[in-house]
């Protein structure tokens, strides 16, 4: 399986799953349907399901066009209200999407939302906006507590994961992940080379759950360094990681 993105609104990534043995293709997250609509037909692509990952209009903004358009299902997050979802999916299901000869395991990861749900197949995360690359989402509807495990879900999938978000934040992330880990080698590596990406405007996602492991702050709430730094933001001692995770947060949102 291959992924190819499909670039909306300032900063939204739609990701288009293509098995290259054929010209099938499933559409992720369409917040637009124009733009999808455009690679579709300068491509040849088909479109055979949409998998949505949470509820945000930037996320389901095109669905009603394109099944209009082209006919197919809808998969989603049974606990939010999407009317346009046909096909209501949990943490534990999976899915098969036989004409892409493709399987996906559905995995529940609150916090953004509180029903948002991910897509795990193929050696692929696609992730929504749980975990952004060297960030993770606002804690609009969730609590720490469900946005600590939920990114506990991530790390503990295979080193070699890509990791597929929603959202062209990754600069923005490693200058906050920099202020937090000033010394962190892998961190300024990957602003090295993600400057360079952006001034070819070349995509930062994917990345891969090793690299996210290093260079994330969100997933590093238990490391030493993180621990001390957001210590030293919070003017107090921290007792657990979901302490530590929710501080970052905060410190985040008022970076």
């Amino acid at each position: 399986m291959k992924a190819i993105p499909v670039p909306a609104f300032n900063d939204n990534y739609i990701w288009l799953i293509q098995n290259p043995k054929s010209s099938n293709i499933a559409i992720v997250d369409p917040g637009d349907a124009k733009p999808v609509i455009k690679q579709l037909e300068k491509s040849g692509l088909h479109p055979v399901a949409i998998l949505i990952t949470h509820h945000h209009g930037d996320h389901v903004g095109g669905i009603r066009e394109l099944v209009s358009k082209y006919g197919m299902p809808v998969y989603g997050p049974g606990a939010e209200n999407i009317p346009d979802v046909t096909n209501k999916l949990d943490d534990g299901d999976k899915i098969v999407l036989q004409e892409l000869g493709a399987t996906f395991d559905i995995m529940g990861v609150p916090g953004h939302t509180l029903g948002h749900i991910a897509y795990y197949g193929h050696n692929k995360l696609f992730i929504g906006d749980t975990l952004f690359i060297s960030g993770c989402g606002r804690l609009f509807e969730g609590k720490p507590e469900q946005m600590y495990h939920s990114l506990g879900k991530i790390t503990a999938l295979p080193d070699t994961t890509e990791i597929y978000c929603a959202h062209e934040y990754t600069l923005a992330n490693l200058g906050f992940a920099n202020a937090v880990e000033p010394n962190n080698k892998a961190i300024l590596s990957k602003i090295k080379n993600c400057k360079q990406r952006r001034e070819l405007n070349l995509p930062t996602v994917p990345g891969t759950v090793n690299e996210e492991k290093q260079t994330n702050p969100f997933l590093r709430a238990h490391v030493p360094e993180v621990i001390a730094a957001t210590e030293q933001y919070a003017g107090q001692h921290l007792n657990n990681p979901v302490e530590v995770f929710a501080q970052i947060r905060s410190w985040k949102d008022n970076f």
